[in-house]
């Protein structure tokens, strides 16, 4: 393992910097699993001293180049990681050498550096994930939510959206992280769409209820399309079930699903506010006649206003159907929004103003 020329460089240049190529030099070839079983003991023993080397030097090259080991001794690693920051944050940050048990006892004693190197750390337990969220640090829950290799529990991203919901650079993380609990998504929208309303209020370029609008159509719109990303194993009906509880199924989310085609939503979504199963709702929608759909519409508690909306909206859904071509939701939309303004202009019984703008923003959406 070591050469000649190794070993008489450090008996005759006592200096760190050699010890620190040398110690670099095993490590490597540990690390690389280039030692047969014999020489990786006796490397091992050489790492046991080198781990109290009084020169920091030859520690950080040690960690630095044993970070990667697969099976570096726990004892080792344990040594190096609770060294100083220079020599303790490559092992933190990679080495695959300790336990959750070990891994919480090092977030318990961190300093901010050394828990941003563990949230950044490939794979992350769940219960590693809830102790580094503990800590109160928002700079290491910020790495630890970008960090895809993070096994965060729907109950702690909860509690980092309400309790660090003032920390711009978890938020953005937030946004930005790709497996999101629909409800998660739902509620980060939600969030997302007050700054907009603040923003735009403050600029005063828009009148209030005009914002107001805008605002309602943007989180509207966003949360179909989570809706919609989240149709499986019961992501749905948990998505439906928050929004209710938080009250957050108006007759405008409701109706724009019901007119871009999401029937799976806008069934469920009227399922839950009139407290009847998903199948007796089905049922009751598509009945022929007016009694159904009017039936379970009022038990919903949904605007009477809205209800001939409603009704013709269904009664199209009824007659047309997915022709599987390309952009086929868009199609499907726009057929079904010419049906309810030809059928309202023609019987003048549009009910309420304000119906025109989510028309008009529906298809917009739909072009």
């Amino acid at each position: 393992m070591l050469t000649e020329a190794d070993v008489k460089r450090l008996l005759e240049d006592p200096a760190p910097e050699t010890r620190a190529q040398t110690a670099a030099k095993i490590a490597d070839n540990y690390a690389e699993a280039m030692l047969g079983p014999g020489e990786r003991r006796l490397a091992q023993e050489i790492f046991a001293v080198l781990v109290r080397d009084t020169a920091v030097i030859v520690r950080e090259a040690l960690a630095e180049h044993l970070k990667h080991a697969p099976d570096l001794p726990n004892g080792i690693a344990m040594t190096l990681a609770r060294d100083v920051d220079s020599v303790a944050l490559p092992i933190l940050r990679h080495s695959e050498a300790f336990s959750d048990a070990e891994l919480l006892s090092l977030v318990q004693e961190a300093a901010p550096r050394r828990l941003n190197a563990i949230a950044r750390r490939n794979q992350l337990s769940a219960a590693v994930c809830e102790a580094v969220i503990d800590t109160g640090q928002s700079e290491a829950v910020a790495h630890l939510v970008g960090n895809e290799g993070a096994e965060i529990a729907e109950g702690d991203l909860e509690r980092v959206l309400r309790d660090f919901a003032e920390e711009p650079a978890v938020g953005d993380q937030l946004a930005r992280r790709r497996h999101v609990p629909p409800l998660i998504a739902e509620q980060l929208v939600t969030r997302m769409s007050a700054q907009l309303r603040d923003v735009l209020t403050t600029r005063g370029e828009l009148d209030s209820n005009r914002v107001s609008d805008l605002v309602l159509q943007v989180r509207d719109r966003a949360v179909l399309q989570i809706a919609d990303k989240n149709r499986e194993g019961g992501d749905l009906d948990a998505l439906v079930a928050g929004l209710a509880k938080r009250g957050r199924l108006s007759d405008s989310l409701i109706l724009r699903a019901l007119c871009v085609g999401d029937l799976a939503f806008f069934e469920a979504a009227m399922a839950k506010l009139a407290s009847v199963p998903l199948a007796n709702a089905r049922i009751l929608i598509y009945d022929e006649g007016k009694l159904g759909l009017t039936s379970l519409y009022r038990r919903a508690g949904l605007s009477e206003e809205k209800l001939p909306v409603f009704r013709a909206a269904v009664q199209v859904v009824q007659e047309t159907e997915y022709d599987g071509g390309a952009n086929d939701r868009g199609r499907f939309t726009e057929r079904l929004l010419e049906r309810l303004l030809t059928q309202f202009d023609q019987d003048g019984t549009w009910p309420g103003d304000d119906l025109y703008y989510l028309i008009d923003r529906l298809t917009r959406s739909a072009a």
